[in-house]
């Protein structure tokens, strides 16, 4: 099921942002899909897929948001690297 979201702004936010309604509501989903894909709860794909984007291009954009592509965090290298 699909769902809507609903943001209020008006036109001052768009002239200040320098952004048309179709890039705020491109930033929007951007940075909606880079923060629930920093917290860990979804994958680069799935945030990607959310913000239409490709996954490789979502990966390069995070840069920009100041957003390591790279969720993993300390204990998740251990646990996908074997000791020998």
């Amino acid at each position: 099921m699909t769902k809507t979201l609903q943001i209020e702004y008006d036109d001052a936010l768009l002239k200040l942002l320098n952004l048309s309604e179709e890039e705020f509501d491109h930033e929007a989903r951007f940075w909606i899909a880079a923060m629930a894909y920093n917290m860990g709860s979804i994958s680069s794909g799935k945030a990607a897929e959310f913000c239409g984007l490709s996954r490789v291009d979502f990966l390069l954009a995070l840069a920009r948001a100041g957003i390591p592509a790279s969720n993993m965090r300390p204990g998740d290298l251990a646990q996908e690297t074997p000791i020998a």
